[in-house]
């Protein structure tokens, strides 16, 4: 068995790897070669199923139509980014578990919303076999913004509140409380 440090480092290493793979946009094969090969594998992105094609559903093993694989076509089929980095690792050695802060800026690719764009943060939580390969891979992100994106009427919402940014606070002077009445 190896020690708590190498399993530590190895944990990052295999997180790392992956998330490079993800940021560098590559194909659905090399995202999977970071996966187990002797365990099932899952993918699921928290939010409503409503929302968009990828949220809130199971995703589970390698091939099939609710497959991991599955799950990356979507993401890719639906969605670009572009400056995607992560930051603040956290690694669990005896959980065999990592979890990452994520940003990027994600744009929208097709339909109704094609060319929105948003700037996110999202988490990833990552468990992993024993040969540290991920077995689970779990994203929260922001499902609002996704949704809105999809429909098209992000850019309409952002712009508005762009616009409220340049107006002073509402300081509520005028608004009467219970106790001046």
């Amino acid at each position: 068995m190896a020690s708590p440090d190498t399993t530590r480092t190895e944990l990052r290493n295999s997180a790392q790897g992956l998330c490079d793979a993800f940021a560098a946009q590559a194909d659905v094969d090399t995202l999977l070669s970071h996966f187990s090969s002797t365990h099932q594998i899952s993918a699921f992105e928290h939010g409503l199923p409503v929302l968009a094609p990828f949220l809130g559903r199971p995703f589970a093993g390698r091939s099939g139509p609710s497959s991991v694989k599955t799950y990356f076509q979507l993401l890719q089929r639906h969605l670009s980014y572009t400056d995607m980095s992560f930051t603040g690792w956290v690694v669990d050695a005896p959980a065999l578990r990592v979890s990452v802060k994520g940003s990027a800026k994600f744009t929208w690719a097709d339909g109704a919303g094609k060319g929105q764009s948003w700037d996110e943060q999202f988490v990833y939580l990552l468990d992993f076999d024993q040969d540290a390969k991920v077995t689970d891979y779990q994203v929260w992100a922001d499902s609002g913004a996704a949704y809105l994106a999809r429909r098209g009427e992000l850019a309409q919402l952002t712009t508005i509140d762009r616009k409220g940014m340049d107006e002073p606070p509402d300081d509520q002077s005028e608004t009467k409380t219970l106790v001046d009445a």
